[in-house]
């Protein structure tokens, strides 16, 4: 699915609502992390805020959705694996 009508500037301007595009968004967003790397809350919100300015709202649908993995405190992230 094509999601860049919803970027300007390189900048997400708003956050699709149909299921489909908002998959699409997350599967490039998680692209913005490395496997088997170790990322501080801040740095995730650093990599994020680049695109977005709601941030939390796209590290919380990243968790969510499986694609961003964390700690029960909320101070590592890593890239979760990919599902066969």
């Amino acid at each position: 699915m094509e999601i860049t009508g919803f970027f300007k500037s390189g900048r997400l301007q708003v956050i699709p609502r149909k299921q489909k595009a908002k998959d699409a968004l997350f599967d490039a967003l998680i692209d913005h992390f490395e496997f088997g790397r170790d990322y501080t809350e801040k740095k995730v919100n650093e990599i994020l805020a680049a695109v977005y300015d709601d941030y939390a709202i796209l590290r919380r649908y990243l968790v969510d959705t499986g694609r961003l993995e964390r700690d029960p405190y909320g101070h590592h992230y890593w890239r979760a694996e990919k599902e066969d």
